[in-house]
């Protein structure tokens, strides 16, 4: 939807993939990325930095003017632009080799890995949003853009990631709200690949 995300590469070769600057010092490649932890996103500057996964949505309000509650840690397309909670967010894209799903019930799931076919990098389309705590630090913070599944993972959730090529960099991160809205939309058919987990440490980052 995604779930945990797993990054290895290098971080040269994900700034040059994505035509940004890096201010990200030092990546340690982790095969188990969290919801509520830091990861590598490339900004609407085209710079990577790292950011929480999961927006907290202080002070902001849902169509009904109630106070949005829940940690937001991945956005439906349908809504990302029309949803109050939403007001003021900036467009990011994040960088990752794949992600990970999981079927069948609570005590016998199935973990699954989802990769591009041809190995390639991937790029969530996200939004980002800073949290000032009262009297303390400044979090920024991302959530990712999920829509109707492809083909190749319908099976194993209803929901994806809205996954971006290369050349849809640019509309993505600075384009008109009707330009991105129309980029988000399921992955082609037959780009990605679905495998078994079986060698992933749950218990690491």
């Amino acid at each position: 939807m995604p779930g945990r995300l797993f990054l290895t590469r290098d971080l040269k070769e994900i700034a040059a993939w994505m035509g940004a600057q890096t201010q990200v010092l030092k990546a340690t490649p982790r095969k188990n990325m969290a919801p509520g932890e830091e990861i590598i996103v490339c900004d609407a500057h085209r710079r990577l930095t790292l950011m929480r996964w999961g927006m907290i949505p202080v002070g902001r309000v849902n169509a009904r003017g109630r106070p949005v509650m829940e940690t937001i840690i991945n956005a439906r397309s349908e809504t990302v632009f029309d949803k109050s909670a939403f007001d003021g967010v900036a467009r990011a894209l994040i960088p990752v080799d794949g992600w990970y799903e999981w079927t069948g019930d609570k005590r016998k799931k199935t973990a699954w890995q989802i990769t591009r076919k041809d190995g390639g990098l991937i790029a969530f389309a996200g939004i980002t949003d800073r949290w000032e705590a009262p009297g303390g630090p400044v979090v920024n913070q991302v959530a990712a853009i999920t829509c109707e599944p492809s083909a190749d993972v319908r099976d194993i959730h209803h929901r994806m990631g809205v996954i971006l090529r290369a050349d849809q960099f640019d509309t993505w991160l600075s384009g008109s709200e009707e330009a991105a809205s129309a980029l988000m939309k399921p992955f082609a058919d037959g780009e990605l690949a679905v495998a078994e987990a079986t060698d992933v440490d749950w218990t690491a980052p």
